[in-house]
């Protein structure tokens, strides 16, 4: 009897710890089948996330090269919805240039005469900062990090600084070689003008450098409320027409009518962009400009009659 006990007790013992044993097993089994799943899913979870940043980046790209071009072709045909507003001030920049334009020798003079008490590094940075391959260098990078950081006021602040850039610089070209001025450096006088000379003697009309630089810093300075910083950017931009002048490659009326054109530009396509475009800064300057369950009525009078016209 006490043998029997004893056997009942060994079989017991094994049968539980062989119990214990499967159960342990068991639970190994599981865990690294939890483990394998979790893993599964990360994996998952991570490529999907990698393809919808990748379709993300696409989109973004696709959409900001459309407001690109949509707003370089309104800086060409902005003139033609201008209002009575816009050709005042065409009439007063027009006349403030040909103020300048008649002073232009006596200025150019004094600048040139003045050179050598400005830094050379002055002028070397005014020379740099106007090239097209450290603007588009600026513009390019600016709107680069906005598209791959998922940034959106980086990115149209970029979208704005290209697309006016290049708006510019057609203009630029263009009127270059149709006006053909001859530079101050030619030593013949701010009246001689060779149209169509291929000559860079006769490239003086507008200021590629100025053209690019005050449009780069304008745009960019557009970005910011605060006065000093909107100040100081604008102050490095001016930096590049002044050292223009210095250097007897412009008259001073080039870099004033350029500046101000720049800036025009600028102002016409960010417009554009605000009554177009779906960067939520956009939507939110159209929200306050026409809110939602306020409706704004304008009476619109034509050869056949009279409308009132409301919008919401």
């Amino acid at each position: 009897m006490r043998k029997a006990i004893t056997i009942f007790s060994i079989l017991s013992c094994v049968l539980i710890n062989g119990q214990e044993g499967s159960v342990a097993i068991s639970d190994t089994v599981v865990a690294q089948k939890d483990s394998l799943l979790s893993y599964s899913e990360s994996a998952e979870y991570s490529f999907t996330k990698n393809q919808d940043n990748k379709n993300d980046i696409w989109g973004h790209l696709k959409y900001d090269v459309v407001t690109m071009a949509g707003g370089f072709g309104n800086a060409f045909t902005r003139p033609l919805s201008w209002e009575k507003k816009d050709f005042l001030r065409l009439g007063v920049t027009a006349a403030a240039v040909g103020a300048i334009y008649l002073a232009d020798e006596d200025i150019s003079r004094t600048f040139i005469r003045n050179r050598e008490n400005v830094p050379n590094v002055f002028r070397k940075f005014g020379w740099y900062f106007g090239s097209p391959q450290i603007n588009y260098g600026i513009t390019g990078a600016v709107y680069v990090t906005g598209l791959l950081v998922n940034n959106e006021k980086l990115r149209r602040t970029g979208v704005l600084m290209i697309t006016a850039a290049s708006a510019t610089g057609v203009i630029q070209q263009i009127s270059k070689t149709v006006t053909g001025r001859a530079r101050p450096g030619a030593g013949l006088g701010k009246h001689f003008f060779k149209p169509f000379g291929q000559d860079a003697n006769f490239r003086s009309f507008p200021s590629g450098h100025t053209v690019l630089s005050v449009t780069t810093s304008y745009a960019l300075s557009k970005q910011f409320k605060n006065p000093w910083i909107k100040g100081g950017i604008l102050a490095v931009g001016s930096i590049v027409p002044i050292s223009r002048v210095l250097d007897g490659a412009h008259w001073f009326s080039d870099v004033t009518l350029s500046a101000i054109m720049s800036i025009a530009i600028v102002e016409g396509i960010d417009k554009f962009m605000k009554k177009n475009g779906k960067y939520e800064e956009d939507k939110k300057y159209n929200m306050e400009k026409h809110p939602v369950g306020k409706i704004a009525w304008n009476i619109n009078a034509g050869p056949l009659g009279l409308g009132v016209v409301g919008r919401f």
